[in-house]
Order: structure tokens, then sequence, then C-alpha cells
């Protein structure tokens, strides 16, 4: 038997959640090799760029020496080109001043025979070859230029595929560099290296995963909530977690809508300060909030529900000599109680326990 009676309603659930590290860092490796060092254990606090172990991939050591050739040889080659480049240029430059030279020579003398042919002193054959001879050396000089200009852009664009060649060769020799020195496996996140898969002398291929570091620093709660209240559950509501005989505050921060086995998932994360002690894997009990705190008429949660579905209940008289049925209608409910919406007043008292032995009776006579 219990009192109906007016005060502060809050409809939660009670759900179940697992603690897990706020960050998780899988460690897969991008090249296999063989293991021939471990730096440290599973268990291991590990700082940023710590050690954890040392593989052996003799592939990958000749891939870089024969990268570092190819490079080498970029550069040869680029050295190569400029060097022929200039030293055509400088035969060019040579060319280019003895023409220069013959062409003055033959303007001279085509100057000097027009005079002396204009005062009738020399013969037309004398004039017209060197006047002849004076344009071959000009038609020369042009060709020599259009040759300069050729070589000089042909030069460039070499230059430009050199040095495209060699970084190219640079970037792929930093890249397989880098793989080689990732066969010495270290910790990119501060953490506990909470498993590891690898023993000396064991061969291990690209994608292994080798093993995970958990951030301990932070943790969140993945908390597991029946499919029934998919549509009432959002980002940012809020439970309560007690540990060590103290409350903890916990909101959703994300929520997953697959519905798997009539389940669905949120990430909760701590409000404030976390639970000092707390661990991976550790089993909490939360009770998720769903709508906010209000006045409201209450009765007691009991196994009467599940035999009247809420739509009816045993209402004691004031002498407390009999209890008569009355319909009702009952609205939100949380573990402890049930929101009354019609049906019962204030200082009532009611019937909460099972009625099992009497479902079908109308008055029940209290002794």
């Amino acid at each position: 038997i219990s009192e109906v009676k007016r005060a502060p309603f809050q409809e939660y659930i009670p759900v179940t959640g697992t603690v897990e590290p706020i960050q998780t860092f899988y460690l897969d490796l991008s090249d296999g090799g063989k293991v021939i060092q471990k730096y440290v254990e599973e268990g291991a606090m590990l700082k940023v760029g710590d050690p954890i172990i040392k593989l052996d991939n003799p592939n990958l050591s000749l891939q870089v020496m024969s990268t570092q050739s190819s490079f080498l040889q970029a550069q040869s080659v680029s050295r190569q080109t400029r060097l022929n480049f200039e030293q055509n240029m400088l035969t060019r430059r040579n060319q280019l001043l003895d023409l220069n030279l013959s062409l003055l020579l033959q303007e001279r003398n085509y100057k000097n025979n027009k005079s002396l042919f204009e005062k009738g002193m020399i013969s037309k054959n004398e004039f017209d070859e060197s006047k002849e001879k004076y344009e071959t050396s000009i038609k020369s000089m042009e060709l020599l230029n259009e040759v300069l200009k050729k070589d000089s852009l042909t030069y460039k664009q070499l230059v430009q595929q050199g040095e495209a060649d060699i970084e190219m060769s640079k970037n792929y020799l930093a890249l397989v560099q880098n793989q080689l020195a990732n066969l010495t496996v270290c910790a990119p996140i501060k953490g506990q290296l909470t498993s590891l898969n690898a023993e000396i002398g064991q061969s291990v291929g690209g994608g292994y995963r080798l093993g995970q570091i958990d951030n301990i620093d932070s943790f969140k709660v993945r908390v597991e909530i029946d499919e029934h209240y998919i549509s009432r559950v959002r980002e940012g509501q809020t439970g309560e977690y007690e540990f060590d005989n103290k409350t903890f505050t916990l909101k959703i921060k994300t929520v997953y809508p697959q519905v798997t086995n009539g389940r669905f998932f949120v990430d909760m994360m701590f409000e404030g300060k976390q639970p000092n002690g707390i661990r991976r894997g550790q089993t909490v009990h939360v009770k998720l909030e769903l709508g906010d705190s209000s006045e409201a008429l209450l009765v007691e949660n009991g196994g009467f529900y599940s035999t009247t579905g809420g739509q009816w209940i045993f209402v004691i008289n004031k002498s407390g000599t009999e209890a008569e049925r009355r319909q009702i209608k009952i609205g939100r409910q949380n573990p402890l109680y049930f929101e009354v919406l019609e049906g019962l007043n204030p200082g009532e008292k009611v019937v909460t326990s099972s009625y099992d032995n009497y479902s079908e009776i109308d008055k029940l006579i209290l002794k």
C-alpha cells in the first residue's frame, strides 16, 4: 500500500554502459617484416615517440638503396645536361663572334666595291660577288641567332624536366626512407599499451594489427539502450552515475542510430571531473534522464502495473477496510514512480503490489 502524492518527477531510464578510452590508436603496420627487438611489454605507459618494437625488412632496405641510386643518377644527368649546354653555348658564341667579324669584313668590302662599281673602276661580276657574300653573311647571322634561341628554349625545357625528375626522385626517396624508419614502431600518442601481439622472430605482413594504445587520461561511457527509446534520446541529454559513494554527471555526445538486436548505442562524456579509479572495460549503471524535472501526481512503481497495464488500480477507502477498482490513466514513468494523469487525488492510498491473485476482483476486503 502506498500514498498518492504530488512531488517533483524526473523521467529517466536505467541503462548499462562500458567505460572506454576517449581516444584509442590502433597500431597497424604499413609494411611487414620480422620482429627483431621488443622495447616494451603489454601494459606499459608510453609517451609520444617511445619505441615499441623494431622490424627487419631486407627488401625495403634494398629498395632504399635503389632509390638513392636513382636519385643520384637523376642529379648526375641534370648536371651533365647543364655542362653540355654550357659547352655548346660557348661554341655557338665563338661561332657568333667569328661570323660577326666576317659580316663586318663582307659589309666593308661590299660598300667599297659598290662605290668603285659606280665609278666604273671594277667589273660588275666582282661587285656582284661581294654583294652575294655580304648577303650570305647576313643570312648566316640570322640563322645562328635562331639556332641560339631554339637551343635556349630546349635547354630550359631540359633543365625543368631534370629538376622535376630530381624532385620526384627526392620525394620517393623520402617516402621509402620514411617506410624504413617506420620499421621501428613508435608510440603516436601518450597512453597505455593495452595490447601487443608480437614476439621476437615473428614475421608479420603489411596491415597487421600490432596492438593498440589507449589514452587513459580521459574516458567515455558507451551505453546500450533499448530501441523503444530511440526517438527520445538525443545529444545533450544527461544522466547520473554513482561511484565510490559520489554522484557524477554524464552527457550524451554521440548517438549511433544503427539498431542491432533491438539495441542502439550512445557515447556519454563526463561533465567536469571524472571518477578516480575507473578502468577500461568497467561496467557502469547510469540513470539517463529523458526529460526535465516537473511537478506531478505520483504513485509508487509496483507489481500491479504488469497486470493492469496502468489502466486501473485498487483504491483504499478512508477507513482502510476496503479497496475498490478504479480506472486511471498513467503518463510518464521511471523505476520508482508512475505519473498519474487521471483517476487519483493526492493523499489517497492505493494497492501497488502484484494483482496476480485477484485480477478479476472488483473489491478487496482488507483485514
